[in-house]
């Protein structure tokens, strides 16, 4: 059972280092987000990350919530 969200991070990190999301951009450099003050992941890894992120709660591999709170 998955219960924090670093554990979380980490094995999306070596998902897309296994090559998991094989033809998707994802990146682990930021961009500047929309407003121009801040920086964000690209749009492939964001969804990804989500995709992810609900596989592992469909599974039933994460404590109850984590999902909900979880972020890159």
């Amino acid at each position: 059972m998955i219960t924090t969200q670093k554990q979380i991070r980490e094995m999306f990190w070596d998902a897309v280092e296994a090559g998991q999301f094989e033809g998707l951009n994802i990146s682990r450099k930021k961009i500047t987000d929309y407003s121009g003050k801040g920086k964000m992941y690209n749009t492939d890894t964001r969804c990804a990350f989500v995709d992810f992120v609900d596989s592992l709660s469909r599974d039933g591999e994460l404590a109850e919530g984590l999902a909900d709170r979880v972020t890159l």
